[in-house]
């Protein structure tokens, strides 16, 4: 165990605990895990853990302070909740006498693998599981002196089982996610979901990196061999993380990246991925992760008495998540760090059927999806889902976890496509055949041959055909995939009820795009669907 660092516990308010565990290592932490029966050690060694009734993100629990250093910065929104300063520090200090007698675990990292503008951070959780989730996510700190100096610029907070008093506090619920920047604090109860820590710290990145002129993105990053990067935008369920983790490329990360004339960057030193009904054929890499010593799988399903997984029970949830270091994978870029772009693909899980399995998109399209952020959310990703995908567009494909205006991620983005010269692609990894319920899902091989051939320069040089529905240019041909699937209407047994939902489809993109339509230039607003 480390001692305590110069930067102690007293700058926090935090006092008279009962024990404070230091930067636990892995085997230290599971050793506390087990000793509290916080969680299970399943066959091969990954460690087993339940989050209760919140299996999910809860959007609607998430606050940020309204406070005067970011009032006027803050695009303040359904996502983006505004909470009163004299709440949070009531809320707080409560918080601070619950924590009081108590054991809690301290672990000192980093958000960000470029030098110049990585964050360091401090994550005080009161259960040992969710400190080595911080462990496996974030960026390990592994100098004892560098530890003992640590200097936290933004501090995690997590207690689950202190729960709000909404009619007092002002929150939704007994959950709460509160972001305040005034006094660099994040401050979490009422849930277990790891992904609450991973995604606040995402949202204050979003907050600091665009105002030093850094896109800071939710995506996945590779490279090749030939050092071509690739960037994969999607939200849950669209396949960003299972794409990404390509035997052939060195992965950079699997979710959240920063972009500047310098290149690329991870914001993590981890990954999050969803495993339910995990294929061990289509996802070797990630599956053989769920097996690890160090992996937390979350509401992943266990025989007590074998101690071996099954990855297919759903009975908690469908969000089954396992969170484990980077260095589980064999293939990855240890630094982080990453070249100027060569590809950009946005990833939708098209649940109407009828967006084309790739589409090559101009710069003024690419903005335009990027503003868009058109997916399908899986069941079980948030609070609260049905059983059935749910029609969503998010802007940037993150508009729960950015913090400012969409314009200005949108600036940036367009400057960096346009500076960089990107190849910019629009991927649908959901349905064909006709609509979920009755085509089916597009197979992750063709996914992936597609990427591939996108990749490689293949489908640089093929002919390209215009699709007339949705405006898009799409490949005749790619090696590995039939040609019927590459246009979608071809597929539909009845090509009239193919039309019919693509232009309702459309006329969703337009009535979302329309809140932005007067602040962006008037080639990307006509860039759309059907344009």
């Amino acid at each position: 165990m480390y001692q305590e660092p110069a930067f102690g516990l007293d700058f926090h308010g935090i006092r008279n605990v009962a024990v404070v565990a230091w930067s636990l290592s892995t085997p230290g932490l599971y050793e506390k895990i087990v000793s509290r029966g916080e969680g299970l050690i399943a066959h091969l060694g990954p460690v087993v853990v339940r989050t209760g009734a919140y299996t999910g993100r809860s959007p609607k629990d998430k606050f940020i302070v309204e406070e005067p250093s970011s009032r006027d910065r803050i695009a303040w929104s359904d996502q983006n909740r505004p909470i009163a300063p004299e709440k949070f520090d009531l809320l707080h200090s409560r918080l601070l006498a619950y924590l009081q007698g108590r054991e809690i675990f301290v672990q000192d990292c980093y958000a960000g693998a470029e030098p110049r503008f990585r964050i360091p951070i401090r994550v005080i959780t009161t259960e040992a599981w969710q400190n080595l989730f911080a462990r496996n996510l974030f960026i390990q700190i592994k100098d004892r002196q560098a530890l003992a100096t640590h200097r936290p610029e933004f501090t995690v907070i997590s207690a689950p089982n202190f729960h709000a008093v909404p009619e007092m506090d002002g929150t939704n619920s007994e959950a709460f996610i509160i972001v305040n920047f005034a006094k660099r604090l994040i401050i979490i109860g009422g849930t277990s979901y790891g992904g609450e820590i991973k995604k606040s710290v995402f949202t204050i990145l979003n907050y600091y990196l665009p105002q030093q002129e850094v896109l800071s993105m939710h995506c996945s990053a590779n490279v090749g061999d030939a050092g071509d990067t690739a960037l994969f935008f999607g939200l849950s369920g669209t396949g960003k993380t299972s794409l990404s983790a390509d035997p052939t490329r060195q992965l950079i990360g699997d979710d959240e990246h920063g972009w500047w004339d310098g290149g690329v960057f991870n914001f993590e030193g981890g990954c999050y991925a969803k495993v339910i009904r995990l294929n061990p054929k289509a996802e070797p890499d990630i599956y053989e992760c769920t097996r690890k010593f160090g992996t937390i799988l979350e509401n992943v399903g266990i025989d007590l008495a074998t101690r071996r997984l099954d990855l297919n029970d759903d009975s908690l949830t469908e969000n089954t998540r396992a969170a484990y270091p980077l260095t589980h994978l064999n293939n990855i870029v240890r630094t982080g760090l990453g070249g100027q772009p060569k590809n950009i693909f946005m990833l939708t899980c098209d649940a109407f059927g009828v967006l084309p399995p790739i589409a090559r998109l101009t710069p003024e399209q690419a903005a335009y999806h990027f503003l868009s952020g058109y997916t399908a959310k899986v069941a079980g990703t948030e609070r609260g889902m049905g059983n059935e995908p749910l029609v969503t567009f998010s802007t940037c494909f993150g508009a729960p976890f950015m913090a400012l205006p969409a314009e200005v991620y949108a600036r940036l983005f367009r400057e960096m496509v346009d500076r960089h010269r990107v190849n910019c692609w629009l991927v649908n990894t959901g349905w064909t055949g006709g609509p979920f319920g009755v085509g089916h899902r597009i197979d992750i091989a063709h996914s992936r041959a597609l990427l591939h051939a996108a990749m490689g320069g293949i489908l640089m040089n093929v002919p390209l055909q215009r699709d007339e529905t949705f405006g898009l240019m799409v490949p005749d041909t790619c090696p590995g995939v039939p040609e019927s699937v590459l246009h979608p209407r071809t597929t539909w047994a009845d090509q009239a009820a193919y039309d019919n939902v693509a232009r309702d489809l459309i006329g969703r993109f337009r009535e979302n795009f329309s809140s932005y339509a007067p602040t962006v230039d008037p080639a990307v607003r006509q860039a759309g669907p059907g344009a």
